[in-house]
């Protein structure tokens, strides 16, 4: 099982169970940080200790045998499961090295430990200072707002208001900002821990007496473990933007809202508690959801140790009259398993109201703005098909060796001029293209723009992500896939064909445009699959939608051109039994060109260096990191 995901929205509204999931991320950053401490003193121990080095090899396997990489969600891309059996292969050497002799270890395996622990690491639980002094601070201010009379003069309770949202704003940002953190060092540790060790292990082979034998045995894996890592790089690029983009969202859009969740509606209410005289009562806090199907309210006092959890069937819900209590925000509820009424306090006007909403209550109901507005339509038409054919027949005339192509976009001025004069009202359906007038990059982003506007619903292919994950047999992926693709409508068939075969033909020139079967995938992964939702959780899987396009571009005569097998089940999306750690498998089915390898000295990319976005020639003889494109296609079962 891995690690939960940390909704930007969870974090807002603070629940128990937001405070628990983070709390397994903290303890998994903690382990990592102690690991990579101890992974750095065996590190000087089988650099400075040549006379004890078999048992201080011996001792570093050990420790990566024993480490498993937590991934965010239950599951796993064959590259996490590869880079997570890593540990065996120390092992093996340890068995045979009998002498060894190193000169920079030091800067190709300390330092880069060193500098992730201390900067990535680092500024997580600086992030975690801040959010627990900005909650702390925030809940106190909270106290002393509820608390104030609600006959105070409106002047005094405007300044107070004022200043406890002020006070929210700033505990919101610390914890978006803390939840971000912690996903971007949970992703990047995937490939910032393992690259030096992957580094360092070349550094053995340079200089070992028997090198040449040992480097030969280990070529095959290091091939796959490469590419292992080029992939979950690219995909950490491809969804970093995508969850910056929502954070982002989350961020500007009304906080006075219910976000999506399991709950009608959650938040936290401050219950009033009757006491004998002449003690009165006391207002105690409490975390309360409300599910309207059910009619069921539950309530847990997280102010108690153990925290204990009541549940109730609402009756009925009122607001409380302002002149009939001492206290701001206040309402009524009569629930089936008490007597008389229970009192609870709404952390503001806006909250109560939204709770008088879910609960059929005597406040107005008011419509709700929607967090996403709704993107335009276009219809798959004559024109449509016109445009995408005559756009694929240029690139393919002249652009197909553009190195970079796809991923370097156009200008958008151009590009917005371009759709304006095709799909104009008064353009003609087969209107041609003047090669002169558009170049590669405006052509090639215009199709991408055309693709992410014909927006849909989910689709059939978005069912695939849900069980690649959960199949090691690269065959059955394949006829899955096989199998739900004829499965579309005609036309979403008919456009998803000469895309693919489009594709195909570009990955066979990957040579001079460095754009590999791989490398297609990150782009128009998230381009033709998008989940409905958007939240971190979705983001995750942009990863499985990537592996999808490259099942598509290297089985495309298979998929396309032959009828799929009627005794292939469709799969069933469920939760994955178990880890797939104790073998490793192939990313897809199809064969795979041999990739440039790390150069002998195995020097690591500064994170600052221009290599993450370098478009030089040789960018195959270090890791290829390519900025996917956030373009949106969808496909659907029903229309386009």
């Amino acid at each position: 099982m891995g690690l939960p995901t940390l909704e930007f929205s969870d974090s807002f509204v603070d629940s128990p169970d937001f405070r628990e999931r983070l709390k397994c991320h903290e303890i998994e950053l903690d382990r990592t940080n102690t690991f990579i401490k101890e992974l750095i003193k065996d590190g000087h121990q089988l650099i400075c200790a040549l006379k004890n080095l078999s048992a201080a090899v011996q001792k570093f396997s050990q420790s990566l045998q024993e480490f498993q990489f937590e991934c965010i969600g239950d599951a796993e891309t064959d590259d996490e499961v590869n880079i997570g059996k890593y540990g065996f292969l120390m092992k093996y050497l340890a068995s045979v090295l009998d002498c060894l002799q190193i000169q920079n270890a030091d800067d190709v395996l300390i330092t880069p430990l060193e500098r992730f622990r201390k900067e990535q690491i680092g500024a997580a639980k600086e992030g975690k200072k801040k959010f627990d002094k900005e909650a702390e601070k925030y809940y106190s201010s909270l106290e002393k707002h509820l608390n104030l009379s609600s006959r105070k003069k409106e002047s005094a309770l405007q300044e107070t208001d004022a200043q406890i949202d002020k006070e929210r704003q700033l505990f919101h940002d610390a914890s978006l900002e803390y939840v971000f953190k912690i996903q971007e060092v949970q992703e990047k540790k995937k490939f910032e821990f393992v690259e030096p060790l992957l580094a360092f292990l070349q550094g053995l082979f340079t200089f070992y007496h028997e090198g040449y034998e040992l480097a030969h045995e280990f070529e095959p894996y290091k091939q796959q473990l490469q590419f292992n890592l080029q992939n979950t790089r690219n995909n950490f690029l491809s969804t970093k933007q995508e969850v910056e983009k929502l954070m982002n969202r989350v961020r500007s859009a009304d906080q006075d809202q219910k976000p999506p969740g399991q709950w009608t509606m959650e938040s936290y209410l401050y219950v009033q508690e009757k006491r004998e005289w002449p003690l009165g009562c006391a207002w105690t806090r409490h975390y309360c959801t409300y599910e309207k199907g059910s009619n069921t309210f539950s309530m847990c006092n997280t102010e108690a140790k153990p925290t204990a959890k009541q549940t109730f069937r609402l009756k009925s819900c009122i607001r409380r009259k302002t002149d009939s209590i001492d206290k701001r925000f206040c309402f009524d509820i009569e629930v089936v398993e008490r007597h008389g009424i229970i009192t609870l306090q709404a952390l503001s006007e806006s909250n109560r109201r939204l709770w008088l909403e879910a609960m059929d209550g005597k406040e107005p109901i008011y419509n709700l703005p929607a967090i996403l507005s709704k993107k335009e339509e276009t219809c798959l038409n004559e024109a449509g098909f016109n445009f995408v054919r005559k756009c694929i027949q240029l690139v393919e005339v002249r652009g197909l060796n553009t190195m970079g192509l796809y991923r370097v976009g156009g200008i958008n001025s151009k590009v917005q001029k371009l759709m304006t004069t095709v799909f104009s009202p008064k353009a003609a359906s087969d209107m041609d293209l003047d090669p002169d007038t558009w170049d590669n990059k405006t052509i090639t982003s215009g199709l991408k723009n055309y693709l992410r506007l014909v927006f849909c619903v989910d689709g059939v292919l978005i069912y695939l992500v849900c069980f690649l994950s959960e199949s090691d047999d690269q065959n059955y992926r394949v006829c899955a896939v096989h199998t739900l693709v004829h499965k579309l409508p005609d036309k979403n068939k008919e456009m998803l064909e000469i895309l693919i075969e489009h594709l195909l033909n570009v990955s066979t020139h990957s040579e001079s445009n460095m754009m590999t079967v791989s490398n297609l995938g990150v782009i128009f992964g998230p381009t033709l699959m998008r989940s409905q939702e958007e939240t971190v959780a979705a983001m995750m899987n942009i990863k499985f939608q990537n592996i999808v396009v490259e099942i598509l571009i290297e089985n495309f005569e298979k998929i396309f051109h032959q009828a799929p097998d009627p005794n292939v089940p469709l799969p069933q999306p469920q939760s994955r039994p178990g880890s797939r750690r104790s073998r490793a498998i192939c990313l897809s089915s199809g064969p795979r060109k041999p990739k440039s390898l790390y150069t002998p000295s195995m020097c690591l990319a500064d994170a600052e260096s221009e290599s993450h976005t370098t478009s030089h020639p040789h960018i195959s003889h270090s890791l290829l990191r390519v900025h996917p494109l956030g373009f949106r296609f969808m496909l659907e079962t029903s229309k386009f």
